[in-house]
């Protein structure tokens, strides 16, 4: 038997945005990329909603403090320090939504409990980095909300230098566009990844070599996002054609919805494969290792 299809999403917000892009001149449609991923990012990020909950509300920061028992400039500082996603605009007016208000409560009681904003911020990027941490803490719901999954970061270039301790090692991140040079700034456009390179260094794995494994990784990630992705597209193929007009807006949230769905458990997918895949490597590399160690070694099968 199927599973039950989810709910048709309304609207609501995206009906917003796609009327945004409509009214919008077209020669700017034709000509910005920039006012298309745009729009494309708030359609997705408004899109996404807690497992479950058909609709969202759309709250005013005044009217969000309000009902998280909050104030404004609570919130505020919650988006500076990364914990609360982007709010919605359409035109001048910020818009938050449920996922908003779900995640500001659990914020707000985590602080009450005695967790500091650091811990918060943890906790929360360990869930959304698909760490088991959800199950204990409740967190799917709060974490829904959130669809790039890293932010660049922007700092000193002599201080990027420093966090890469090696001159070389910065040029080649560079030119693989993990760091990005923008007059005496670098971006760090995959903070995460140059922090798991620092962490394994640590272990005496020169950063050399893990650039290597990353230029040798990528095109593979790539060939796997491009085949999962066709999957989506081909899919949809039938309902959004170029050149036709877009369907009605509700279908459209509905598509958006299934596309954000699909790319939550595309990567959960990929993650539990490459997970299993690691760690049985890793044992038949140890294994190995372990059967011709005692193979050379004379006195293993001595008694102790």
């Amino acid at each position: 038997m199927p599973p039950p299809q989810p709910p048709r999403p309304p609207a609501g917000a995206i009906a917003a945005i796609l009327g945004g892009l409509r009214r919008a001149p077209q020669q700017i449609r034709r000509s910005s990329r920039d006012v298309v991923e745009t729009a494309v990012s708030q359609l997705f990020d408004a899109a996404v909603q807690p497992h479950g909950v058909a609709a969202s509300g759309e709250y005013r920061i005044e009217e969000l403090a309000r009902l998280a028992g909050s104030t404004t400039r609570n919130i505020r500082v919650y988006r500076d320090r990364g914990l609360l996603h982007p709010p919605l605009r359409v035109g001048r007016i910020v818009l938050f939504n449920d996922t908003h208000l779900t995640r500001l409560r659990l914020i707000t009681s985590m602080l009450d409990r005695g967790y500091t904003i650091a811990h918060v911020h943890e906790m929360l990027n360990a869930w959304e980095q698909g760490k088991d941490i959800g199950d204990v803490l409740g967190l799917e719901n709060a974490i829904a909300g959130s669809w790039a999954t890293e932010k660049s970061e922007r700092m000193p270039v002599a201080q990027a230098r420093e966090l890469i301790d090696d001159d070389a090692a910065f040029d080649r991140l560079c030119d693989n566009g993990l760091i990005k040079l923008a007059g005496e700034d670098a971006i760090i456009l995959r903070p995460k990844l140059i922090e798991a390179f620092n962490d394994i260094r640590r272990y005496g794995i020169g950063i050399d070599t893990l650039i290597d494994v990353h230029e040798r990784v990528l095109p593979h990630v790539d060939e796997i996002s491009s085949i999962l992705v066709q999957a989506g597209v081909d899919h949809l193929a039938h309902r959004i054609k170029p050149g036709e007009p877009l369907p009605a807006d509700t279908e459209v949230a509905e598509l958006i919805t299934m596309l954000v769905r699909f790319r939550t458990q595309a990567v959960a997918a990929v993650t539990a494969t490459l997970a299993f895949s690691i760690e049985s490597t890793i044992e038949n590399v140890v294994a190995q290792m372990l059967t011709e160690y005692l193979g050379k070694d004379p006195g293993a099968d001595e008694p102790t």
